[in-house]
């Protein structure tokens, strides 16, 4: 890319950001009811990712009519919509608004783990997860995640995401950062459930699929002496805040074996998925890895 077009780019992003900034400042009902038809408009238009949704939907509930399927990808996209404000807010909102416009279910599964030791937070790719950020304005957090190729919307993520104290570590750093905040007493924020490749990975069952699945929590889990605790975010009906909602910790977890920890974590994943499934983040190709001699999904 040349300087030229480097230096437009950015700008462009700093612009998106901005805009980003605007539609944070307006009321949440608002921005679920432009969210939704904005995600109904990328439904219609985005085809090959409507493929991705109905693909992944065929292969976790076989039982649903495609009908029924169609539909729950039609509200999928209608959050996702929404997902895509529900970031500004977790950037850029006040502690006492975000306050407002969160609950909790089950805190006391969360609250318990804590006064015993270390703690990792499953949380799944549901579309609000961001919102998430409110557990650092109570507790030192730790956040993993993967480093985004745009570097202005980067530091923007870093920024807004780390902004109550949360210590951000990005997945090309390793494992010794996530260790240290671990040991520091910092609950870890982490996301398990994306398809990496088969590298530090093992083939578990989801939903009764084969599925590539990252088998670092049960490590780190063992490393750290650490209880891991599902966490799901929620969005509410209609723009009426959100919802995060604490599981039981994992029982006798870790075991010791890979592919138990793996199945383990990816049925808490279910879990949630099943009383939500149209907030889960089917847009991505969790699927895209396949056992030798299984068929594509996506093709």
């Amino acid at each position: 890319m040349s300087d030229r077009a480097g230096s437009l780019a950015e700008a462009a992003s700093h612009v998106g950001l901005v805009v980003l900034w605007v539609f944070g400042q307006m009321p949440l009902p608002l921005l679920a009811f432009i969210g939704r038809y904005l995600g109904l408009s990328l439904y219609v238009l985005h085809k090959k990712r409507r493929h991705v949704v109905l693909a992944n939907l065929r292969l976790c509930f076989p039982e649903r009519g495609e009908k029924e399927r169609r539909r729950l990808a039609r509200a999928h996209f209608a959050s996702l919509g929404q997902g895509l404000f529900d970031v500004t807010l977790a950037w850029w909102a006040s502690p006492k608004r975000l306050a407002r416009l969160v609950s909790f279910r089950g805190r006391e599964h969360y609250d318990r783990a804590l006064a015993e030791g270390n703690v990792i937070l499953l949380v799944p790719h549901f579309v609000a997860l961001e919102i998430g950020v409110v557990l650092s304005i109570e507790r030192p957090m730790a956040n993993v995640y993967r480093e985004l190729p745009n570097p202005v919307f980067e530091r923007a993520f870093r920024r807004g995401t780390g902004r109550f104290g949360a210590t951000m570590i990005t997945q090309e750093e390793g494992v010794r950062p996530v260790l240290r905040a671990l040991k520091e007493g910092r609950g870890l924020y982490y996301l398990p459930d994306q398809d990496f490749g088969e590298r530090s990975s093992v083939f578990a069952p989801f939903f009764g699929v084969p599925t590539i699945t990252l088998h670092a929590v049960g490590r780190l889990a063992r490393a750290a002496s650490a209880q891991v605790v599902p966490l799901y975010v929620w969005q509410k009906p209609r723009g009426r805040g959100y919802e995060l909602a604490f599981g039981p910790a994992l029982l006798d977890f870790p075991s010791g074996d890979m592919l138990v920890d793996a199945t383990a974590t990816n049925r808490a994943i279910e879990e949630g998925v099943r009383e939500h499934p149209e907030q889960y983040f089917w847009v991505h190709k969790r699927f895209k890895t396949r056992p030798a001699g299984a068929p594509s999904v996506y093709s």
